[in-house]
């Protein structure tokens, strides 16, 4: 609550709302990663302020407009975290990005066409509630899978885009997500182009058990192919890359980017401190430890990446 931040903790905007209006609100994660501010209840106190309408409007301009950096505990207007591509202006952490976002970002304007968008979500196991579970994230999110994938070009040079979605089930790899990045991979060979793959996700999708494993050898095997066919594959590994995704395609580009600050690992960090009954060296699993151990490329921030990969790309 208001009350519980320090008078500092919050813009002047809301210093100067809180003399008008006592506000009720709670801090929830929003799709970005950070946490948002809501307001759920305005009474107004200020005995001039007698219409309904007033208050409304008041509640409506603050609402969802500000985010809590979950790292340096800054409050954000949304509308400028937008403009500086999800980044924190002040500590430069890295929000995490829909597939719709991350698109718009790096692909040049107009030229993304999707592929395998009809390869959709089959329940094989018959799992409990999943398929009402997936069918609510939709409505949801308004993305129809954990991955998009496409053809585009990335600063006049054309190539296959796959991007992951962290907000439809963690970018966990079921077997239309494994499938989607395998046709995505056969696409880059039949037309000989490179692939740039951005990763993001909890691993495999335990509501399709053996068949969701199966998409680790899948996509693996086409990767192969790829490489056979001496084309050029770019992997850029975000927040949080885990579990069967890093066991597979993430970890078998040519070259391997990520983003600051990442989680990057196969097994998370406490499991791993439980099995070993070892405590873990400061920052492990981050882009920056792997970076320093050999397991990744390079570090490259959100505002360079797009000329980054169109740097190699020219390379190629």
């Amino acid at each position: 609550m208001l009350k519980n931040l320090k008078k500092n903790d919050y813009p002047f905007q809301l210093q100067k709302l809180k003399k008008i209006y006592i506000i009720k609100n709670i801090f929830s994660k929003n799709e970005m990663g950070g946490r948002i501010l809501v307001i759920d209840k305005v009474k107004k106190v200020n005995k001039e302020e007698t219409t309904k309408t007033r208050n409304t409007r008041a509640a409506d301009m603050m609402i969802g407009k500000w985010v809590k950096c979950d790292n340096c505990k800054e409050i954000i207007y949304k509308e400028d975290l937008h403009k500086n591509l999800s980044v924190c202006p002040n500590c430069g952490k890295h929000f995490r990005l829909s597939a719709r976002r991350r698109i718009k970002q790096i692909a040049d304007e107009g030229t993304f066409q999707e592929i395998g968008a009809d390869i959709l979500t089959k329940d094989p196991l018959n799992f409990d509630g999943y398929m009402k579970k997936v069918e609510s994230l939709r409505e949801k999110t308004k993305i129809d899978e954990a991955v998009k994938c496409g053809i585009c070009e990335i600063e006049g040079q054309k190539v296959v885009l796959g991007v992951m979605d962290g907000n439809f089930l963690m970018g966990s790899m079921g077997s239309a997500v494994g499938e989607r990045i395998t046709l995505a991979i056969e696409t880059a060979i039949k037309e000989k182009l490179p692939l740039v793959m951005f990763c993001v996700s909890g691993g495999a999708r335990m509501q399709e058990g053996m068949v969701s494993l199966m998409q680790m050898a899948k996509t693996s095997a086409a990767i192969a192919k790829l490489n056979e066919a001496g084309l050029l594959y770019i992997s850029i590994l975000t927040d949080p890359t885990t579990g069967g995704v890093t066991a597979s395609f993430a970890s078998l580009g040519d070259i391997i980017l990520a983003e600051p600050k990442a989680l990057i690992g196969f097994a998370g960090p406490r499991v791993i401190e439980q099995t070993i009954k070892q405590k873990l060296p400061e920052g492990f699993q981050s882009s920056e430890f792997l970076l320093e151990h050999g397991f990744i490329d390079k570090i490259v921030e959100r505002k360079d990446m797009k000329s980054t990969i169109a740097k190699l790309l020219r390379y190629n």
